[in-house]
């Protein structure tokens, strides 16, 4: 979701030499038979500060010092891929769940049953995102989805009731909609953003990432089309990122949002913002298949073995229950383990959504693997067709489909 157009290029024109560095040299740590342990390890990740202090919790349970590298999301992928070719790979590698895959089968990571650790526990689709080819490479300690938040107050004024169906989201839009407010917002960028909000309407509709142009997609894009033309989504959305959805939200500009758990602190900290949220309402009534988001943590391959064991045990120290749910309280996500997400969804009901949501949840990865930043492309390419009036639904999804990407 995180990486862009260009870095997918890159990417793909790079996993030739990541292959070769499959044995690159980490941060330092003896190599295997020259005696002593390592106790120092480097992580990088695009979090920011505030994942300081989990990465200490966990450094100080495994006996090691680490050193910290944050870096901006969009560039993520693209410094991977130079460390990789000169051989200066972390020693832990946090990567979006979608780029886990990909960075797998060019040969960098190292399996974490390795390790001694599974998935056990978790919600399947974590970790079938953490997997390529029947290995687990990949842990989440948190993840997360997305969900519709409403103003409490304003569907109270409106006598309105939180929508399970696209035909009362859709009735309830055009009730919300007055003045300047609007009444359902949600990002339709040309970037993974856009196309990670309209999942949940494609996917719960029947849509299918192998060939977009079915009418089961076309009825999805319509519906988002049908939103913005009752007048009740503003056109302004095909250039919303998520944190522009929230702040149309926040500032009482739109009654109704599609948007996920992260943006719950920004929420709580707005004055006088009265906030719940629901599971996106589908077509049918029936649960909604979202995507399931969130940041899975990895151990490249180094030639330190003893370094590799030590990175191993700090990223089983982040996903075991109890780190789980202090980083769920650190950063507003849903623990990965469902007995723990359960019993935080009964103490924050404000994530009780999200918890329900992730249940059903599909990984981008799950049916195209490697792959599946091209469907991605295709897919917000027709919203961005259809919603500037290019094309209509289904040839929008027709001609992204013919797409070669």
């Amino acid at each position: 979701m995180k990486m862009s157009k260009t870095v997918a290029v890159l990417a793909g024109a790079a996993l030739a030499s990541l292959a070769l560095a499959g044995c690159s040299s980490g941060s330092g740590g003896s190599g295997p038979g020259s005696g002593g342990g390592s106790k120092s390890l480097t992580i990088e990740d695009y979090y920011q500060a505030n994942y300081n202090p989990i990465y200490q919790k966990c450094a100080k349970q495994v006996g090691a010092k680490v050193t910290i590298n944050h870096v901006a999301g969009a560039g993520l992928i693209a410094k991977v891929l130079q460390q990789a070719s000169s051989r200066t790979l972390p020693d832990v590698l946090m990567l979006d769940n979608p780029d886990i895959q990909q960075i797998a089968a060019s040969g960098a990571l190292s399996p974490l049953t390795d390790y001694g650790l599974s998935g056990k526990g978790d919600v399947p689709a974590v970790t079938a995102a953490g997997s390529y080819k029947g290995k687990l490479y990949g842990l989440e300690p948190v993840t997360n989805s997305i969900a519709l938040y409403y103003n409490v107050k304003m569907l109270k004024a409106a006598n309105v009731t939180p929508p399970k169906t696209w035909d009362e989201l859709r009735a309830a839009a055009k009730k919300l909609t007055k003045g300047k407010t609007y009444g359902f917002a949600m990002s339709n960028i040309n970037t993974y953003e856009g196309t990670w909000q309209f999942l949940p309407f494609f996917w719960s509709n029947g849509g299918d990432e192998k060939n977009i142009a079915t009418p089961q997609a076309a009825q999805a894009l319509q519906f988002d089309l049908d939103l913005q033309n009752d007048g009740s989504m503003s056109k302004s959305s095909i250039n919303w990122a998520q944190a522009d959805v929230n702040n149309q939200f926040i500032a009482g500009k739109a009654a109704m949002m599609i948007n996920g758990p992260w943006q719950l602190p920004a929420l709580k900290a707005a004055k006088g913002l009265e906030f719940a949220s629901v599971p996106i309402p589908t077509r049918t009534g029936d649960a909604p298949v979202a995507p399931l988001g969130g940041e899975a943590f990895t151990v490249p391959l180094t030639k330190s073995k003893d370094t590799m064991a030590l990175a191993g045990r700090f990223v089983g120290c982040l996903n075991t229950p109890s780190m789980q749910t202090y980083i769920a309280g650190v950063t507003g996500n849903v623990p990965t383990n469902e007995v723990s997400a359960d019993a935080w969804a009964k103490t924050h009901s404000d994530v009780a959504a999200f918890v329900t949501t992730t249940k059903t949840a599909r990984a981008r990865t799950g049916e195209l693997g490697p792959d599946w930043p091209k469907a991605a492309t295709k897919i917000y390419t027709a919203v961005q067709a259809a919603l500037t009036g290019k094309a209509s639904p289904t040839a929008a999804l027709q001609q992204a489909q013919s797409q070669s990407q």
